[in-house]
């Protein structure tokens, strides 16, 4: 990857073939685990008479997904669970917009991205939503140190999904230098 510059208001990157691929694809996986919760609401008599969208009223089962979906209020059980069925569809919607805006400025055989300030915000939301099920997926507390299970094994899984993770680290850190530059 040749990282992020600015240049009249405009943000740029070039990604190799697998770059491209490898990002295309964990965005992608992102999407599914929301279009899944997305897709788990049951139905409500209000949301057929009014046309809102109403999402569940439970937190997500699975830690990655409710690291991207966290509780609308921490204090009140009853307002969390209110507020979540209300507003988690947004909140799904616009995460798969910046999902979408990502793969859709992303050249998929690998060159170079060319972002506006806009797409390069939705690429920012992108990117920590993968990070963040990362983060979850390998425990992660600190940015600088392999989790456990991945230092004990330079060779496997873990370890390959922290450099990933790293990776994902270093072009979101491109990005927000290049956008602070041209600030």
């Amino acid at each position: 990857m040749r990282p992020f510059r600015s240049r009249l208001g405009r943000f740029t990157a070039a990604f190799d073939p697998a770059e491209a691929t490898l990002l295309a694809d964990l965005v992608d996986q992102v999407r599914t685990l929301l279009a899944q919760r997305g897709g788990g609401a049951e139905d409500d008599p209000l949301a057929g008479l009014t046309g809102m969208a109403v999402g569940p009223s439970t937190p997500p089962g699975d830690p990655a997904v409710a690291r991207l979906l966290p509780a609308f209020h921490r204090d009140d059980e009853g307002l969390a669970a209110g507020l979540r069925m209300l507003r988690e569809p947004e909140v799904i919607a616009a995460k798969d917009d910046a999902a979408v805006t990502l793969l859709d400025t992303l050249p998929r055989g690998g060159g170079t991205v060319r972002l506006t300030e806009q797409t390069a915000r939705s690429w920012l939301v992108a990117l920590n939503d993968v990070r963040l099920v990362f983060g979850v997926r390998l425990n992660i507390t600190d940015d600088a140190t392999p989790p456990a299970a991945a230092a004990a094994d330079p060779r496997g899984p873990e370890y390959a999904m922290y450099l990933t993770y790293r990776w994902l680290s270093t072009i979101q850190e491109s990005l927000v230098q290049a956008m602070l530059g041209d600030a």
